[in-house]
């Protein structure tokens, strides 16, 4: 397992269904999930993604600059670290973020987030 392939295949993946289908994010989380959004602590897949769907804007579109990866333990855990624009419709200039997935493997050999935090970046 190449982790830079994961990492990318998962960074793809996050984003185009964040930017498509919110709510299909879902899958990804589980109950022992945490993401930290902006510094606010939101625990359990159903409330990440309630967070997620709830915030105030129907449409957007990442455009990712970087992505870093490395494996994390001896459980074959992943951190991936990404960075980027998020682009909101109406708006001019987008906005610069960060956003960093801890992703551990599933039984049926795939991953899910444990840890997620996201920031934006202000210059």
């Amino acid at each position: 397992m190449d982790p830079d392939a994961v990492a990318k295949a998962f960074v793809d993946h996050y984003y185009t269904t964040f930017d498509t289908n919110r709510a299909g994010l879902a899958n990804l989380y589980q109950e022992t999930s945490m993401l930290s959004f902006e510094g606010v602590k939101i625990q359990g897949a159903q409330s990440i993604v309630g967070k997620l769907t709830s915030l105030p804007f129907q449409q957007c579109k990442h455009h990712i600059n970087t992505v870093d990866c490395q494996p994390s333990g001896p459980a074959g855990g992943m951190l991936v670290f990404v960075s980027g624009n998020l682009q909101l419709p109406g708006e001019q200039h987008a906005l610069k973020f960060s956003q960093m997935f801890h992703l551990m493997p599933t039984q049926q050999g795939s991953f899910y987030v444990l840890n997620d935090i996201f920031r934006l970046n202000y210059a």
